[in-house]
């Protein structure tokens, strides 16, 4: 069995992985070989990926013929059902999970099915699709997801009946899939994703191996499962396999020049005309920024804005604006969100964004592909700053809406998801989540706010007044 899991729309790797696929197909017959994907091949942070509707990755799929993929949190709450449904509808490989369905009715669409079981010499294998189940998420999409560890323990027994093994596809994470071993008993195999962990040395966990091919595609999974001749055992064994000197397989390449030329005719689309620059860089405030500050307090319909300069990889030359341009200052499949934050902790996010170990702060993941946190953009809010005092103690006075900010009070904040999971400034992660907007991203509410050009003005008026500053 090989295994690969969180892509992120790596395709350059893909086409590596694709090599050795074939290779490992001429070598084995094909009742020794299954294909399987444990979620988030897509990232829409890709072009290819955005311009062509996910079409790139569903054809990479198909020209490895994999035989079953389940879905990542970047399949799942990044795109629409519609979307989902013209990326799988047809699709020649199933997509299993066991824990999502839609809502109202209970059932899965069509094209998802909850568990498999395959026949590969001689051997019953049982496979349960899971994924993470990010119900604020996934109900503003018409989905309900269920506790992955109940839809496993309701499950398992049943295909234990039926198979001689059991392999959980899983997109829950290192911790969860620890749990799930330790938790439900009749599991042979977790092909793990979600975190990004590489176990080139599985994990044993009771009767259960724990697997997992790291991030990207810069590691392939294999395992071996055998069943003992002699009392009917499964035995699980498995291993990494580095791909960085595997050479990419021709007909991926040509597969995806095909799909990238595709996705350069909607991404060179113009959404918007600018009669001057507008500048970004994360260190300090710009127009650009502050324009996203304010276009997630419109969207959110709350007092201040706020947003990380980080967001935005670099500014906006005068004249055409194309969506592939948005796309490329702003990838981040990330979404506004409205909280209520404590006046004092405004205040201490507005002092961790003029540290540097806040703005230079370099991460990946919940949703961010950018480089840096940068500092923060505003909007609804004036900031007096003094930087020759020392840490904590530079904000010298906040108004919002022209009154000093109260420590106690709760001010209604447009921002942006990731900061609810605790990355970025420690002030804002204690926020209290109102609301998600789905589906749109940040660079759709950006491109809106290009084409007002009252908003455009008014984003070139400071809202950081800051004294001492070398």
């Amino acid at each position: 069995m090989i295994h690969t899991n969180d892509l992120h729309s790596h395709l350059e790797e893909a086409a590596q992985i694709a090599t050795f696929v074939k290779q490992m197909r001429r070598e084995l017959e094909p009742e020794r070989l299954l294909l399987i994907d444990c979620g988030d091949f897509l990232d829409r942070a890709r072009p290819e990926t955005e311009g062509t509707g996910g079409a790139v990755n569903r054809a990479l799929l198909e020209l490895l013929r994999y035989d079953a993929v389940t879905l990542g949190n970047n399949e799942g709450i990044t795109c629409t059902r519609e979307h989902l449904e013209g990326m799988y509808a047809g699709a020649p490989f199933p997509v299993v999970c066991a824990n999502l369905n839609w809502t109202g009715s209970g059932s899965p669409p069509p094209w998802m099915i909850p568990a498999l079981i395959v026949e590969k010499k001689g051997i019953k294998i049982g496979l349960l699709g899971l994924t993470a189940a990010f119900n604020d998420y996934y109900r503003l999409l018409g989905w309900e997801a269920q506790d992955p560890i109940e839809a496993a323990a309701r499950w398992v027994p049943e295909l234990r009946r039926q198979a001689d093994a059991v392999v959980v596809l899983s997109h829950l994470g290192l911790w969860m899939d620890e749990r799930l071993a330790a938790e439900v008993e009749g599991i042979d195999a977790i092909l793990g994703a979600h975190t990004h962990h590489l176990l080139e040395t599985p994990l044993t966990i009771g009767r259960t191996t724990v697997c997992a091919a790291g991030k990207f595609g810069r590691y392939v999974g294999v395992v071996d499962i055998r069943k003992d001749g002699l009392n009917g055992r499964i035995r699980v064994e498995g291993r990494c396999v580095p791909t960085d000197d595997i050479p990419a397989d021709a007909d991926a390449e040509a597969l995806i020049r095909k799909y990238g030329a595709d996705a350069r005719s909607v991404m060179n689309r113009v959404i918007a005309e600018l009669d001057s620059p507008l500048p970004s860089d994360p260190s300090r405030e710009t127009p650009l920024g502050t324009l996203l500050a304010a276009a997630l307090r419109k969207t959110t319909g709350a007092e201040i804005g706020l947003t990380n300069a980080g967001q935005l990889l670099r500014g906006l030359k005068a004249g055409s604006v194309t969506k592939g341009d948005i796309h490329s200052i702003c990838p981040s499949p990330i979404n506004p969100c409205l909280i209520m934050l404590k006046g004092a902790l405004l205040r201490q996010a507005l002092e961790e964004s003029l540290l540097p170990d806040f703005i230079d702060l370099q991460f990946q993941g919940f949703g961010f592909r950018g480089k840096v946190l940068g500092t923060l953009c505003l909007d609804g809010v004036e900031v007096y700053a003094d930087d020759t005092k020392p840490p904590y103690e530079r904000v010298q006075q906040v108004l919002v809406g022209g009154e000093p900010l109260d420590d106690e009070r709760e001010y209604a904040v447009g921002t942006l998801d990731m900061f609810t999971f605790g990355i970025g400034y420690k002030g804002l992660s204690e926020g209290r989540v109102l609301r998600y907007f789905l589906p749109e991203f940040i660079r759709d509410i950006l491109a809106d706010a290009l084409n007002d050009p009252e908003a455009v003005a008014d984003a070139r008026r400071p809202r950081w007044h800051r004294s001492g500053r070398r």
